[in-house]
């Protein structure tokens, strides 16, 4: 697998980062050394993980490799499937229309909001009590 081509891209999704490779091969993925369906329990995660190649008909074409690191599932799938897009972008630029058009390369900017002083959560508030 060394020296076969690669192709590497960097996914962000909440706080969670993933590190994406591409490996011509059979459609096999490797999610921290798990497979996919071990590692993302849910079916709507699943597919937001293949969102990207199933948006440009590269279903079987690509084996992915990817190390996962910080957030919780929701935002590591969305890190992956951020890493896959920008990866099949560096494999084949003319794929940049589609995934553009269907939002897959754009970094979702949303993020956790901070607690603040005086309310139990970000945007929560004590109880009122009048008297």
């Amino acid at each position: 697998m060394s020296d076969t081509v690669k192709y590497y891209a960097t996914g962000r999704r909440k706080s969670a980062v993933a590190k994406v490779w591409l490996y011509p091969g059979m459609g096999k993925f490797s999610i921290n050394n798990r497979d996919l369906d071990d590692y993302f329990h849910r079916e709507t995660l699943i597919k937001l993980v293949k969102s990207p190649l199933q948006e440009t008909d590269n279903m079987g074409r690509y084996d992915i490799v990817a190390t996962i690191r910080g957030g919780g599932e929701s935002g590591q799938a969305g890190a992956v499937c951020h890493g896959i897009a920008r990866a099949l972008v560096e494999a084949n630029p003319a794929t940049r229309t589609d995934l553009k058009n269907a939002g897959l390369l754009t970094r979702d900017p949303r993020k956790k909001e901070r607690k603040k002083y005086g309310q139990p959560k970000a945007r929560k508030k004590f109880q009122f009590s009048k008297r």
